[in-house]
């Protein structure tokens, strides 16, 4: 018992710093891709390699635990559920990744009324916010406060159902956005997926902590 205590609290610290440094990634990409920030992108492309890494290293410490160790009831859904969680913090770490690719695709920044029309900073914190409510939900088994991420995840959508209009409306002020306009919406796209991701993890935390399966349940909390 006690050997399995000490594998479990090795993998609850995995997971806490599997999300420490994908928080690091969205604030990266979030600095880089306003602030056109070419350096910063290439590091954040290149740290993915270090949270594939991570993501390895975790599913490994899973594997031992389920194979050698055979966890029940609690134990048991805590492992299910930090494999899980590992595999959409690996997801969300790519979109940081892929918007940062962007970011050195990009020919010219966007000026200010571009960002603050679309609503592109708020966007980042939002999910900045989801992920270290997520974090905080995690470490301390609070489902209430992992629950809160479900209403901002509906401010994501919100912002993410406005673009096509107002992207469209750039376009027409200057017909050689278009280029431009495809990294833009690509890049809220990303950020709305995000918010998905995250979503998927507060039902892994409730379903260890709580023992529910909250999947089929999403509209009725929306």
């Amino acid at each position: 018992m006690i050997h399995l205590d000490t594998e479990l609290g090795q993998l609850k610290k995995a997971i806490i710093e599997m999300m420490d440094l994908v928080i690091l990634q969205l604030e990266k990409s979030k600095e880089a891709y306003i602030g056109m920030d070419i350096e910063l992108a290439e590091e954040i492309i290149h740290t993915e390699k270090r949270v594939n890494a991570m993501e390895l290293s975790i599913d490994r410490i899973c594997e031992n635990i389920l194979n050698l160790s055979s966890p029940v009831a609690t134990d048991f859904r805590f492992v299910v559920s930090a494999l899980k969680i590992n595999s959409e913090l690996e997801r969300i770490a790519d979109y940081a990744e892929n918007i940062a690719k962007y970011n050195t695709k990009q020919q010219k920044p966007f000026n200010e009324n571009q960002i603050e029309k679309v609503q592109l900073r708020e966007m980042f914190d939002i999910a900045i916010r989801m992920m270290d409510d997520i974090q905080s939900a995690f470490e301390t088994e609070n489902t209430k406060l992992a629950r809160k991420v479900y209403k901002k995840d509906k401010k994501l959508n919100k912002i993410y159902d406005n673009l096509p209009s107002i992207i469209s409306e750039f376009v027409k002020e200057d017909p050689e956005f278009i280029h431009s306009s495809l990294y833009l919406f690509s890049t809220i796209k990303k950020l709305e997926r995000v918010g998905d991701h995250i979503k998927n993890i507060t039902e892994d935390i409730i379903y260890y902590v709580d023992a529910k399966v909250m999947k089929h349940k999403k509209k009725k909390m929306k």
